[in-house]
C-alpha cells in the first residue's frame, strides 16, 4: 500500500514538474530539457515499467514522426512565401474595413489550423496577421486573439489538425475521410459561435477607423506550395483508405518540398532538421510517458468515474466537458492521453466529444494548450500585452457556448452519418 502511494506521489509530482517546466521554460530553455530528464526518473523509480514504456514509444512513434513532417511542410511553405501571400490576400480583402478583416483571418486560421495543425497557425500566422493589421492602421487585438482562438477551435476537422487529434485517431478506429465527416458539424459549428462573439466582445475595436500605413501590395501565390499541401491532404484519405499510416503522405510531402528547397538553395539540411523541432519531439514522447504513469497509478481509475455511459447528447456533453476541464487543470495534451483510453470502449462518438473537450477548452486560460502558452510569447515579442482577466472573459464567452454548440452538432452527425 505504502508503495503504491509513493508511486503515485512520484508520477503525479513529475506531471507537474513537466507542466511547469513547459509553462515557465526557465533560462528559455525547451520543454524537453525538463521533461526527459524527470521521465528517466519516472521510469527509474519503477512508476512505470519498461514494458510500459515501449508500448508507450510504440504507440506515439507514428504519432511523433507525423508531427516532424508536418511541421518541415508548414515551415518550407512559410519559406516559399505562402503565409505572406495569405497576408497580402488578407489587406486586399479587407478593403480597410476591420470587420471584414477579422472574417479574413476568421476564414484563413481555420483551414490553414486544418490542413497544416496549429502550430502553422500560432507560428507563422499570427506575426503576418500583426503585419497585416499594422499595414492598414487596423487595431490588432481582434484580430490577434482569434489567431489564438481558432488554433484550438479550428483543430477540430482533421486528424492531422492537432496533436490531439494524432493522438486520438487510432482510438477513434474512423478512416481519416470518416473522421472529417463526423467533425465538420462541429468544426463549423464552433467557428460560428467564436464569430459571433468575436464580433460583440471587439465591437469598438471593429468600429474604429482604418488608417492603411502602406498601399496594397501585389498578390504572389506559390503555386508549388499550395499544389503540394492539396496533394499532401489527399494523400492523407488515400493512405488513410488504404491501411497506411497518414505519417506516410506528410513524410512524403515535406520530402517533395525539402528536396525541391536543397536543389535550389533556398535551405539548408541542418534548417530542415531544426524545422522538425526534435527537442519539441523528444518533449511529447517524455510527457506520454510521464501520463502513461499518472494513468496507471491511479488517475486512470479516478477519471473512468467522471465519464458518463453512452454516446447520447447529455453523455457527450458531460465527456466533453471533463474533457475541457482536464485541459484547464493539467493541459490538453495531457488530458486526451490519459482520457482517451478511457473513453474508446464507449464507441468513437466519445473519443470525438473528447477531442471537442480538449480543443475547444483550452481557449478559456493560458496553461490550456502549449499552442496559447507558444501565441502569448509571439504577442509579447510584438510589444502586444494579454490581459490576463481580458482573455479569461472571452474564453468565458466563448468556451461553454462553442462547446455545446459542437457537442450537438456531433450528435446530429452521428445520427445521420453514424460512428
Amino acid at each position: 500500500m505504502i508503495d503504491a502511494v509513493v508511486l503515485e506521489t512520484v508520477s503525479v509530482v513529475a506531471l507537474v514538474v513537466v507542466l511547469v517546466g513547459a509553462v515557465v521554460r526557465p533560462f528559455r530553455w525547451p520543454e524537453a530539457v525538463v521533461a526527459v530528464p524527470v521521465a528517466g526518473v519516472v521510469v527509474g523509480s519503477g512508476a512505470i515499467s519498461v514494458d510500459a514504456v515501449r508500448e508507450e514509444v510504440a504507440r506515439l512513434g507514428p504519432v511523433v514522426g507525423f508531427l516532424a513532417a508536418v511541421l518541415v511542410l508548414a515551415k518550407l511553405c512559410d519559406d516559399e512565401g505562402l503565409f505572406h501571400a495569405c497576408g497580402t490576400w488578407m489587406a486586399r480583402w479587407a478593403r480597410r474595413r476591420p470587420r471584414r478583416l477579422l472574417g479574413a483571418v476568421f476564414g484563413l486560421a481555420s483551414v490553414i489550423t486544418a490542413a497544416l495543425s496549429l502550430d502553422a497557425t500560432v507560428v507563422l500566422l499570427t506575426p503576418v496577421v500583426f503585419a497585416t493589421a499594422a499595414r492598414m492602421g487596423a487595431r490588432p487585438k481582434p484580430h490577434v486573439y482569434a489567431s489564438a482562438h481558432l488554433s484550438n477551435t479550428a483543430s477540430l476537422l482533421l486528424p492531422v489538425s492537432n496533436l490531439t487529434n494524432l493522438l486520438a485517431f487510432a482510438a477513434t478506429g474512423l478512416s481519416f475521410t470518416r473522421f472529417a465527416v463526423l467533425m465538420f458539424l462541429p468544426w463549423v459549428a464552433a467557428i460560428a459561435v467564436e464569430y459571433v462573439v468575436f464580433r460583440g466582445f471587439f465591437r469598438q475595436d471593429l468600429e474604429a477607423v482604418a488608417e492603411p500605413v502602406r498601399g496594397e501590395e501585389p498578390v504572389e501565390v506559390p503555386l508549388f506550395a499550395l499544389v503540394t499541401v492539396g496533394a499532401t491532404l489527399g494523400g492523407f484519405a488515400v493512405a488513410s483508405g488504404a491501411g497506411i499510416d497518414p505519417a506516410w503522405a506528410a513524410a512524403a510531402g515535406a520530402g517533395v518540398m525539402a528536396v525541391r528547397a536543397l536543389v535550389r538553395r533556398h535551405t539548408t539540411p541542418l534548417a530542415v532538421l531544426r524545422a522538425a523541432d526534435p527537442l519539441f519531439l523528444a518533449f511529447v514522447l517524455a510527457l506520454g510517458i510521464v501520463v502513461r504513469a499518472v494513468v496507471d497509478n491511479g488517475l486512470g481509475d479516478a477519471l473512468d468515474g467522471l465519464l458518463p455511459d453512452g454516446t447520447g447528447p447529455a453523455a457527450l456533453l458531460g465527456t466533453a466537458a471533463v474533457a475541457a476541464l482536464l485541459a484547464n487543470l493539467i493541459n490538453n495534451l495531457p488530458a486526451v492521453l490519459a482520457l482517451v483510453p478511457l473513453a474508446a470502449p464507449a464507441g468513437p462518438g466519445a473519443v470525438l466529444a473528447v477531442l471537442l473537450g480538449v480543443n475547444i477548452g483550452p481557449n478559456l486560460t493560458y496553461a490550456g494548450s502549449l499552442a496559447t502558452l507558444l501565441w502569448r510569447r509571439i504577442a509579447h515579442r510584438h510589444d502586444h500585452e494579454v490581459a490576463l482577466r481580458e482573455f479569461t472573459l472571452l474564453g468565458l464567452l466563448t468556451v461553454p457556448a462553442a462547446l455545446l454548440a459542437a457537442v450537438l452538432a456531433l450528435w446530429v452527425a452521428l445520427l445521420t452519418v453514424g460512428p
